[in-house]
C-alpha cells in the first residue's frame, strides 16, 4: 500500500485550512450541490468542494439557472465558487456581487476549459496565451475579492509549442492569487493521452511563493498520494476520477490520514447510492422526474466495471421515475463484488484535437484585440 510520512504539509486556500489537501475539480453539470453532498458525505465533510463553473456575465445578470447554481446548501463550508469570465470588468462585477451578498467564501478562475465553443472566442484554456488580458483578469478579481481568497486553476497551455502555465504562475503571483491548480495537459490534448505531472512539479518549482495544486490522471487515493510524492505539490484537485465513484473523497481522507482503509463495495453498495444520488438531484431541481432524466448521464460511470448486460444498461439510461429506477437495479446481480478493473478513466477521453481558436490568435501573445465579447457565454456551463 503506497503511504506517505505522516506529516503532511497543510493546505492553506486563505484563512481556509483543506485537511487532507483534496479539492474536488468543478465539472459542469457534475459537481452541483447534490453531488458535493455525496462526496462530502463520505469524505465526513473533509477536504474542499468546488460548484460548478459559473458564467460572470450570467451572474451579473442574474440568470435563473445561475442564481440556483451558485446556491450552497448550509451544511457546505467553506462554500466555494468557480467563475468563468474573459472580461475584467464583468468579472470584477460578480466578485464583488459575491461579496456584497455573501455568496461564497472563496472564488476560483477557471482558465483551464478547453472546450471550442470556448476557446474559439478566446476563453477558457486559449486565455493565459494573452498575458495582459489575463493580468488585467486576475488584477480586477482580487481588487474586488476583499478578504475572500482567489485561485486559479489552467492547463499547460494550448499546445506543446504554446504553453502558458510557467507565466500564468508568476503572473497569479505577482497579482495576489492564493493558490493555483494546474490540469497537467494542454488544450490541443483535452481529456486524451497522459497528464504531464512533471510540469505540476516545474510549477511548483517556480512558483514556491504560493500552493500549486495537481490535477489529472488520479483515478485512485493512491494516484494522489503519488502525485504528491513525485510532483511535490501541496495539494490534489480529483475531477473525473470521481465520476460514479462519490466515496473515492472517504478513500482519499483514508490514505492522507495513513489508515489505508479503501472502499470496494459491491454493487448492492453501489446501487444505493446510485438511487440516493438521483433523489437527491430530483430534490434540488425540485422535480424527480427531472432529476432522474438528469443522473442518467451518470449510469454508466457508476456501473464501470460490473457485469451488467447492454439492454439493462439502455433501460438504466433511459428511466424517468424513482421507482422505476428503483426497480431495475433491483434485478441486477447486487451480489458482486467490487470488480477489479473498476479504476482508470472515466468521462471524457479525446485526445489530439484541433484546437479552436480566434483568427491570429496565436500570432502575438500580447495583443488582445482578438477576444471577443460573445466568449462571456449567457449561461453557465463548459
Amino acid at each position: 500500500m503506497t503511504t506517505l510520512a505522516p506529516a503532511l504539509p497543510l493546505l492553506r486556500i486563505g484563512p481556509h485550512t483543506v485537511r487532507p489537501p483534496v479539492v474536488l475539480a468543478p465539472m459542469a453539470g457534475i459537481t452541483n450541490a447534490p453531488f458535493r453532498t455525496l462526496c462530502r458525505e463520505f469524505s465526513g465533510g473533509k477536504g474542499l468542494f468546488v460548484s460548478e463553473m459559473i458564467t460572470t456575465r450570467a451572474l451579473v445578470e442574474r440568470n435563473e439557472k445561475t442564481m440556483q447554481l451558485i446556491h450552497f446548501d448550509a451544511s457546505e463550508t467553506p462554500r466555494s465558487v468557480q467563475l468563468y469570465g474573459v472580461d475584467p470588468v464583468t468579472v470584477g462585477k460578480a466578485v464583488r456581487m459575491i461579496v456584497d451578498e455573501d455568496l461564497a467564501d472563496h472564488i476560483d478562475l477557471n482558465f483551464g476549459c478547453p472546450v471550442p465553443k470556448v476557446t474559439r472566442k478566446g476563453g477558457g484554456s486559449a486565455l493565459p496565451y494573452k498575458r495582459p488580458l489575463l493580468r488585467a483578469i486576475l488584477r480586477e478579481a482580487v481588487a474586488q475579492a476583499g478578504d475572500l481568497p482567489v485561485t486559479i486553476k489552467m492547463r499547460k497551455g494550448i499546445d506543446d509549442d504554446h504553453t502558458t502555465y510557467l507565466d500564468a504562475g508568476r503572473i497569479a503571483v505577482e497579482e495576489g492569487i492564493t493558490a493555483v491548480a494546474l490540469h497537467g495537459r494542454t488544450t490541443a490534448q483535452h481529456y486524451g493521452g497522459t497528464a504531464d505531472w512533471d510540469a505540476i512539479a516545474r510549477l511548483k518549482e517556480h512558483v514556491p511563493e504560493i500552493p500549486v495544486l495537481g490535477n489529472g490522471d488520479i483515478w485512485s487515493a493512491d494516484d494522489a498520494l503519488r502525485m504528491m510524492r513525485e510532483t511535490g505539490c501541496d495539494g490534489v484537485v480529483v475531477g473525473r476520477g470521481c465520476l460514479g465513484r462519490p466515496w473515492l473523497f472517504g478513500d482519499l481522507v483514508s490514505a492522507f490520514e495513513g489508515t489505508g482503509t479503501r472502499q470496494a463495495p459491491a454493487l448492492r453498495q453501489v446501487a444505493d447510492v446510485m438511487l440516493r444520488h438521483a433523489t437527491l438531484l430530483g430534490e434540488w431541481i425540485g422535480d424527480e422526474s427531472r432529476g432522474v432524466i438528469d443522473f442518467r448521464k451518470h449510469v454508466a460511470w457508476y456501473l464501470k466495471g460490473f457485469a451488467v448486460g447492454s439492454d439493462m444498461r439502455r433501460r438504466l439510461a433511459v428511466t424517468s421515475s424513482l421507482e422505476e429506477l428503483g426497480g431495475q437495479l433491483q434485478e441486477l446481480d447486487l451480489d458482486q463484488p467490487w470488480p477489479d478493473d473498476a479504476d482508470g478513466p472515466r468521462g471524457r477521453t479525446s485526445g489530439n484535437n484541433r484546437v479552436a481558436l480566434p483568427d491570429g490568435w496565436l500570432k502575438d501573445p500580447y495583443d488582445c484585440a482578438g477576444v471577443s465579447a460573445d466568449a462571456e457565454l449567457d449561461t453557465s456551463g463548459g
